[in-house]
Protein backbone atom coordinates (compact mmCIF):
# COMPACT_ATOMS: atom_id res chain seq x y z
CA UNK A 1 0.00 0.00 0.00
CA UNK A 2 1.54 3.23 -0.77
CA UNK A 3 1.74 5.74 1.91
CA UNK A 4 -1.22 8.51 2.98
CA UNK A 5 -0.86 11.78 1.03
CA UNK A 6 0.52 14.79 3.25
CA UNK A 7 -1.22 17.80 3.41
CA UNK A 8 0.08 21.27 3.57
CA UNK A 9 -1.71 23.03 6.31
CA UNK A 10 -1.67 26.71 4.71
CA UNK A 11 -4.06 24.33 1.77
CA UNK A 12 -6.88 24.19 4.25
CA UNK A 13 -9.61 26.08 5.74
CA UNK A 14 -10.77 24.92 8.93
CA UNK A 15 -14.38 25.39 10.37
CA UNK A 16 -15.94 24.07 13.08
CA UNK A 17 -19.71 23.69 12.55
CA UNK A 18 -22.88 22.82 14.82
CA UNK A 19 -23.75 19.29 14.38
CA UNK A 20 -26.96 17.85 13.42
CA UNK A 21 -28.68 14.35 13.35
CA UNK A 22 -28.83 11.72 15.82
CA UNK A 23 -26.93 12.03 18.94
CA UNK A 24 -29.50 14.60 21.12
CA UNK A 25 -29.12 17.76 22.84
CA UNK A 26 -25.11 17.93 22.71
CA UNK A 27 -24.49 17.26 19.42
CA UNK A 28 -27.22 19.99 18.58
CA UNK A 29 -25.55 22.64 20.38
CA UNK A 30 -21.86 22.24 20.22
CA UNK A 31 -19.61 22.79 17.18
CA UNK A 32 -17.99 19.82 17.05
CA UNK A 33 -18.28 19.03 13.55
CA UNK A 34 -15.54 19.59 11.27
CA UNK A 35 -15.48 20.83 7.58
CA UNK A 36 -12.47 21.32 5.68
CA UNK A 37 -11.55 22.97 2.28
CA UNK A 38 -8.78 22.55 0.53
CA UNK A 39 -8.09 25.62 -1.63
CA UNK A 40 -6.18 24.53 -5.05
CA UNK A 41 -8.47 22.07 -5.63
CA UNK A 42 -11.69 23.13 -4.47
CA UNK A 43 -12.75 19.87 -2.08
CA UNK A 44 -14.60 20.30 0.88
CA UNK A 45 -15.48 17.21 3.61
CA UNK A 46 -17.34 17.52 6.53
CA UNK A 47 -17.12 15.42 9.23
CA UNK A 48 -18.98 14.51 12.62
CA UNK A 49 -18.33 11.06 13.15
CA UNK A 50 -17.75 11.15 17.02
CA UNK A 51 -18.80 14.17 19.35
CA UNK A 52 -15.17 14.71 19.82
CA UNK A 53 -13.70 17.81 17.98
CA UNK A 54 -10.48 16.55 17.95
CA UNK A 55 -11.42 13.11 16.64
CA UNK A 56 -13.42 14.87 13.93
CA UNK A 57 -10.10 16.69 12.82
CA UNK A 58 -8.31 13.52 12.66
CA UNK A 59 -11.25 11.55 10.75
CA UNK A 60 -11.67 14.53 8.18
CA UNK A 61 -8.00 14.87 7.24
CA UNK A 62 -7.82 11.36 6.53
CA UNK A 63 -10.89 11.92 4.29
CA UNK A 64 -9.83 14.77 2.37
CA UNK A 65 -6.14 13.08 1.97
CA UNK A 66 -8.01 9.95 0.48
CA UNK A 67 -9.94 12.45 -1.62
CA UNK A 68 -7.48 14.66 -3.15
CA UNK A 69 -5.70 10.82 -3.35
CA UNK A 70 -8.12 9.58 -5.47
CA UNK A 71 -9.19 12.60 -7.71
CA UNK A 72 -5.12 13.41 -8.72
CA UNK A 73 -4.02 9.47 -8.85
CA UNK A 74 -7.41 8.04 -10.02
CA UNK A 75 -7.17 3.91 -10.35
CA UNK A 76 -3.52 3.92 -8.75
CA UNK A 77 -4.75 5.71 -5.29
CA UNK A 78 -4.90 3.87 -2.06
CA UNK A 79 -8.63 3.54 -2.20
CA UNK A 80 -8.99 2.42 -5.88
CA UNK A 81 -5.90 -0.45 -5.06
CA UNK A 82 -8.08 -1.66 -1.56
CA UNK A 83 -11.07 -1.47 -3.22
CA UNK A 84 -9.56 -3.65 -6.00
CA UNK A 85 -7.64 -6.35 -3.53
CA UNK A 86 -11.50 -6.45 -1.95
CA UNK A 87 -13.07 -6.91 -4.98
CA UNK A 88 -10.51 -9.62 -5.88
CA UNK A 89 -11.54 -11.21 -2.45
CA UNK A 90 -14.72 -11.64 -3.11
CA UNK A 91 -14.62 -12.87 -6.39
CA UNK A 92 -11.93 -15.55 -5.00
CA UNK A 93 -15.08 -16.34 -2.51
CA UNK A 94 -17.19 -16.99 -4.61
CA UNK A 95 -15.27 -18.85 -7.41
CA UNK A 96 -13.98 -21.04 -4.17
CA UNK A 97 -18.01 -21.40 -3.43
CA UNK A 98 -18.61 -22.66 -6.48
CA UNK A 99 -15.90 -25.44 -6.96
CA UNK A 100 -17.21 -26.40 -3.55
CA UNK A 101 -20.62 -26.74 -3.77
CA UNK A 102 -20.72 -27.39 -7.75
CA UNK A 103 -23.83 -26.68 -9.33
CA UNK A 104 -26.76 -28.90 -7.99
CA UNK A 105 -28.98 -31.18 -10.08
CA UNK A 106 -32.46 -28.66 -10.31
CA UNK A 107 -30.44 -26.00 -11.73
CA UNK A 108 -30.94 -26.89 -15.54
CA UNK A 109 -34.35 -26.49 -15.13
CA UNK A 110 -33.54 -22.99 -14.33
CA UNK A 111 -32.03 -22.29 -18.00
CA UNK A 112 -35.03 -23.11 -19.56
CA UNK A 113 -36.55 -19.77 -21.18
CA UNK A 114 -39.61 -18.89 -19.25
CA UNK A 115 -41.87 -15.96 -20.86
CA UNK A 116 -44.03 -13.29 -18.63
CA UNK A 117 -46.85 -12.66 -19.93
CA UNK A 118 -47.04 -9.47 -18.72
CA UNK A 119 -44.18 -7.84 -20.00
CA UNK A 120 -43.38 -9.94 -22.53
CA UNK A 121 -39.62 -10.30 -21.46
CA UNK A 122 -38.32 -13.80 -21.80
CA UNK A 123 -35.90 -14.84 -18.29
CA UNK A 124 -32.75 -17.05 -18.93
CA UNK A 125 -30.71 -18.00 -16.24
CA UNK A 126 -32.38 -15.41 -13.98
CA UNK A 127 -31.53 -12.50 -16.25
CA UNK A 128 -34.65 -10.84 -17.58
CA UNK A 129 -33.83 -9.82 -21.70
Amino acid sequence: MPPRLVLDEADIEEAFLKGSGPGGQKINKTACAVQLKHIPSGLVVRCQATRSRAQNRKVARQLLADKIEENEKGPDSRIALKQQIKRNKNADRRKKAKRKYGKKEGDEADKVPVEDNKAGLKEVDGKTG
